[in-house]
């Protein structure tokens, strides 16, 4: 089992930039895929972000391609993301995710290990 724990959440106006950190403990970080996912209120929650073990290859959701970057640190076992250019409907609970393994893709059901959630929000 993974645990993980998110960082970095909070208040920013339209146009500005967060960067939120995931860290990992429980299983070595460079045997698993990562993502990252977000819930706003009263919506389901919905895929932002995917990166491969080794941080070569990675997948977005089309809400967010060309304004967030994911990226990991296997020394230090993180992931990150990078959000740029952040817009109100960015506002969510954004959760960091781990794979059962090296395959990942948008689906929830691909990652086992979740982390608590840290919160975002984007004021117009």
């Amino acid at each position: 089992q993974v645990q993980l724990v998110e960082s970095g959440g909070g208040l920013v106006q339209a146009g500005g930039s967060l960067r939120l950190s995931c860290a990992a403990s429980g299983r070595t970080f460079s045997s698993y895929a990562m993502g990252w996912f977000r819930q706003a209120p009263g919506k389901e929650r919905e895929f932002v972000a995917a990166i491969s073990r080794s941080g070569v290859s990675s997948l977005y959701g089309d809400s967010v391609k060309g304004r967030f970057t994911i990226s990991r640190d296997n020394a230090k076992n993180t992931v990150n993301l990078q959000m740029n250019s952040l817009k109100p409907e960015d506002t969510a609970v954004y959760y960091c995710a781990a794979a059962s393994g090296s395959y990942y893709d948008t689906r929830q059901s691909t990652f086992g290990s979740w982390g608590q959630g840290t919160q975002v929000t984007v004021s117009s």
